[in-house]
């Protein structure tokens, strides 16, 4: 008995060493967290080697709307008791991102950690005027409807005011800049514009009148928040105060690299490019990743826009000459790459055994647009070797529909 209790009390107090090289073998969250769970001295452990930075980040999960997850590189199959993972709309970090008509709420599903941000509903108008206006329907230079042959169209180009009203409005892309300032892509599907807010307050903030653009994605880099034009155009969103309220607002966006009209290619032969961009940081260096999707066009007994193959090209922000350097073939032998429309991040992968110069995608489309159709029933995550140009495909798929087009990559928190 006396042997037994001993035996109890040596692995309950494990060294902290020990720990992290036990922790260094398991790259899965969902190993670490039975790890973390054998025992309050081990969740200790873990906590203490996580603070100190002794072992890297977990790898990515897979979160799917269904309410499951899987864990990489070896791609198990997992539920964690108690974690809601289902009724997402996005993904920021190591948060889902929950919107109800009461907020919008980021939750870390393991911690359950919660920030919360204002309803979709609650939108703060600039100029203050534009509210006024609104509600009397008074026509407006930026936001009113013209009329042609019986079609109502946006004069003289879209703006908040005439998509904010909208049953498929939707967040595109929520990032939390710092603990005082969120920014999200609000749109239809089409286009989108540039709410901002202070965690906690009231409301978003919105210029009304700015022309809403086919925002391709926002990252906040060095501290400042940049966002990527299907243009290949990068802007810069200078964020100012509300002088009544404090809470943050767009003041000015600028363009700090303009794209180059060369590759506005789209159709080659039979096959119509589309194409997608996201926007990473990467050892520091702001990256921009162009994905070329070929699809075949419609022909003879075949009435639809197929997606064939994926090509992507990877491109650093050069800010002194404003342009982008093409480097693909020069990206980093240890750095992944981990796109997804909702959320995405490059990480290093060699202390796990995976090699550099790979990029992780999904097929996670616009939700309501729709550009072509897959000759597929199932997705599944594929993986792009920068070298070869070769796509291959893990063996973790589910059904296509448009449910499970929310699925997205995780980043636990360390």
């Amino acid at each position: 008995m006396a042997a037994e209790e001993k035996s109890q009390s040596s692995w309950s107090a494990i060294p902290l060493d020990l720990a992290g090289m036990v922790l260094r073998l398991l790259p899965g969250y969902a190993d670490r967290s039975c790890f973390a769970a054998v025992c309050p001295q081990w969740r200790c452990a873990v906590r203490q080697q996580q603070q100190q930075l002794l072992v890297p980040r977990p790898v990515p999960l897979l979160a799917l709307p269904d309410g499951t997850f899987y864990s990489l590189p070896e791609g198990k199959h997992h539920r964690f008791p108690g974690c809601g993972f289902g009724g997402y709309e996005s993904v920021c970090g190591s948060c889902l991102v929950f919107t109800r008509d009461d907020g919008c709420f980021l939750v870390d599903p393991f911690s359950r950690d919660t920030v919360t941000l204002p309803a979709l509903s609650c939108v703060r108008l600039r100029p203050p005027s534009a509210a006024a206006k609104r509600t009397a329907e008074v026509p407006y230079a930026a936001g009113k409807w013209s009329e042609e042959e019986r079609t109502r169209f946006a004069y003289p180009y879209v703006t908040w005011m005439h998509i904010c009203d909208s049953d498929k409005l939707h967040i595109s892309k929520i990032v939390l800049c710092t603990p005082n300032l969120a920014a999200a892509l609000v749109g239809n599907g089409h286009v989108s514009q540039i709410l901002m807010c202070r965690p906690g307050a009231l409301s978003w903030s919105v210029r009304a009148y700015d022309k809403c653009r086919r925002f391709q994605d926002m990252s906040f880099y060095q501290g400042k928040l940049y966002i990527l034009t299907c243009d290949e155009d990068l802007l810069v969103v200078n964020i100012g105060q509300d002088l009544s309220t404090g809470d943050p607002q767009v003041s000015r966006i600028g363009r700090v690299i303009k794209s180059d009209p060369r590759l506005s290619v789209l159709f080659v032969d039979n096959l119509m490019i589309c194409k997608k961009h996201y926007l990473v940081e990467s050892c520091g260096i702001l990256l921009m990743v162009r994905r070329k999707i070929w699809c075949q066009l419609p022909e003879r007994g075949v009435d639809k826009t197929v997606a064939r193959k994926n090509e992507f090209e990877v491109f650093k922000a050069d800010f002194e000459h404003s342009r982008w350097i093409n480097v693909t073939m020069t990206m980093g032998d240890d750095q992944v790459l981990f796109l997804g429309r909702r959320c995405s991040r490059a990480m290093s992968m060699s202390q796990y055994g995976m090699p550099g110069g790979q990029i992780f995608f999904l097929d996670d489309d616009e939700k309501n647009r729709v550009e072509y159709d897959y000759a597929e029933k199932n997705t599944s995550i594929s993986v792009y070797d920068m070298r070869s140009g070769v796509v291959l495909h893990p063996r973790i798929s589910w059904k296509r529909s448009d449910e499970m087009c929310l699925a997205s990559w995780l980043f636990p928190q360390d």
